[in-house]
């Protein structure tokens, strides 16, 4: 059975009442006494000098003692933790927050709140080169011991909790929206595969659909409970800017791979290595020295052992950057049909990666 506290601040949440105003009550009703119920509360005269007339109305037409805790038990018997500032497991890096969330409805294995965080995230639509840093960095990341944390939305999110995944690391999506309407509709799946395999955060109850703020929101919280951000990719305009913002704001390390200067997908992570905002980053090495941290490599020398020749040329023409079709058979000169041969050999191998466009690169 959860505490009072904790049932006034689910109440609180499932009807949008701003953090600042729960603090007012908190410390006002509940600070020294622990058992001020909701009922006693929301029926007190004071509140008047908190809420306006219609907004304390509506809460007092829409509190039902019952059916609160008939929601709180389908909540708690469907696998949902309901972590409050007064929780043990709530996480100590948000307690100091200018506008930190009083409440966190959890999916998994909430102990990773307590392990070595770290955000990537970006745009929603990142280039190929994006796609392959992304999975690039998040390999090494998860191997130096890094648990990933990101925002489940298309692009660079999604890439950086499937690469998690596939390598059986662990990862938290902090999302803006309730565990019943998860946004994108697409990621419904691998939502539930992070929270068998690691974890999902949300301040919103799991009834509530995701909301335009509700967003720009939530980076504060995947700024908030990481050590430091990693930008593969990302827009000025993009909503990684407000991510980014509250890193700066929470003393977070930034870290920003520099990209392409044509490419509006490179205008973020580009300007914040131009102005010192971040660390320019090559690889995720960078990161993980940055920290301290080791990470075990694997011989590079076995992984090209018995190449043919005609596959080590192709090897040794993505090694710096993608390749078409064409060039690698311009340049190589091997027939089209033992090309197509030669990649198809290399891509079951697992050393090299189609792209869009007929294109291909290392892994």
């Amino acid at each position: 059975m959860i505490s009072q506290i904790d049932r006034f601040l689910v109440f609180m949440s499932m009807n949008e009442i701003p953090n600042k105003k729960q603090e007012i009550l908190i410390n006002q009703f509940y600070k020294n006494d622990e058992s001020f119920s909701l009922d006693e509360l929301l029926f007190n005269e004071d509140l008047s000098s908190i809420f306006l007339e219609d907004e304390l109305k509506t809460l007092r037409k829409n509190y039902d003692g019952q059916q609160l805790d008939g929601t709180i038990e389908n909540m708690l018997n469907s696998g949902i933790k309901i972590l409050t500032v007064f929780s043990e497991d709530f996480p100590k890096s948000l307690y100091g927050l200018s506008d930190r969330p009083l409440i966190l409805y959890a999916k998994g294995d909430v102990s990773l709140l307590k392990g070595k965080c770290f955000s990537v995230v970006g745009t929603r639509m990142p280039t190929s080169y994006g796609k392959i840093i992304t999975e690039k960095f998040v390999k090494k990341l998860v191997q130096g011991g890094l648990t990933i944390v990101s925002g489940l939305c298309f692009g660079i999110d999604e890439i950086a909790h499937r690469t998690t995944l596939e390598m059986s690391g662990k990862t938290i999506a902090i999302i803006g929206s309730g565990f019943s309407h998860i946004y994108p509709s697409t990621n419904v799946n691998l939502a539930k595969q992070i929270a068998e395999k690691g974890l999902i955060l949300s301040e919103y109850p799991p009834s509530f659909l995701a909301k335009k703020y509700t967003f720009p929101r939530r980076n504060r919280i995947i700024a908030g409970v990481s050590m430091g951000i990693l930008i593969p990719e990302a827009g000025i305009k993009s909503g990684t800017m407000h991510t980014k913002e509250y890193a700066l704001e929470y003393g977070k390390d930034i870290f920003a791979v520099p990209g392409n200067v044509v490419s509006n997908k490179s205008e973020l992570p580009n300007m914040l290595i131009k102005t010192a905002q971040a660390e320019c980053v090559l690889s995720a090495d960078d990161i993980l020295e940055f920290y301290g941290l080791n990470c075990q490599k694997r011989p590079e020398q076995n992984k090209y052992i018995e190449l043919s020749f005609d596959e080590q040329m192709i090897i040794n023409l993505l090694k710096n950057e993608e390749r078409s079709f064409d060039f690698l058979a311009k340049e190589t000169k091997i027939p089209v049909n033992i090309l197509n041969s030669c990649l198809t050999t290399l891509e079951i191998r697992g050393l090299i990666k189609k792209l869009p466009a007929q294109k291909f690169c290392l892994t």
